[in-house]
């Protein structure tokens, strides 16, 4: 019995997906830093911001280190298989970003603003986050 393939791999190295999943991360990692000035976890109980707030510092470091193995194992397709362990966080990242774009456009709120910089590019980003969403979870049958 032969074992499934991680088309997502092809996806990150051949087809320039990891562009996106570093912008998403990047993203993600600003957003984990900046999660205290959220105006969700404001209007949040207050109960529940110390644990998002922990939750938060614990993952942050996981996304820096994400962020640094994706950089030094885009050239070699083994060491970007190896990558299929971390599509559940490239998933947070992506959606992350695409919720906060979409927050953006909705809302117009300072936070989000702060955060994206730029609509009209990040509006674009919101395409090829579908497709990335997509292809990630792809494997061979």
């Amino acid at each position: 019995m032969s074992e499934k393939v991680w088309l997502g791999a092809i996806y990150l190295k051949d087809e320039g997906g990891y562009e996106i999943i570093l912008k998403s991360l990047n993203h993600y990692k600003k957003r984990l830093r900046s999660i205290g000035d959220s105006p969700e976890l404001k209007e949040a109980a207050a109960m529940f911001a110390p644990l998002l707030i922990q939750q938060a510092m614990k993952a942050h470091p996981k996304v820096i280190e994400l962020i640094q193995k994706i950089q030094t194992s885009i050239d070699d397709i083994q060491k970007v298989n190896s990558l299929k362990e971390d599509i559940p966080l490239i998933e947070k990242a992506l959606l992350c970003y695409e919720s906060d774009i979409n927050k953006l456009r909705d809302t117009g709120h300072e936070y989000f603003l702060k955060l994206i910089e730029n609509i009209e590019e990040a509006s674009k980003d919101l395409d090829i986050i579908k497709i990335a969403l997509d292809k990630i979870k792809q494997f061979s049958e």
